[in-house]
């Protein structure tokens, strides 16, 4: 029965190592994409952010004009938080 025990608890602890790890790679991650917001969010126009929320608000996808625009934000935001991290 002490043998049960301990190999349950061993792989418990296991379990319990790789979630904490990935819990502090996501906490990571949510961290850079909140990064990324706030300076996509700073670098749009009011008519961008205007159509942006209407767009959220209607649940349409974005237009074929927006979509060739965020690529190179997105590149931009890439090159600008890359140093800072």
């Amino acid at each position: 029965m002490d043998l049960v025990k301990s190999h349950l608890m061993y792989a418990v602890r296991e379990e319990v190592e790789v979630l904490k790890e990935q819990i502090k790679e996501l906490i990571e991650r949510n961290s850079q994409l909140e990064q990324e917001n706030n300076l996509l969010k700073n670098l749009a126009s009011p008519e961008q952010m205007a159509q942006f929320q209407a767009q959220v608000q209607t649940g349409s996808p974005p237009s074929s004009t927006q979509g060739a625009q965020q690529p190179a934000v997105t590149q931009l935001s890439t090159q600008n938080s890359g140093p800072s991290a």
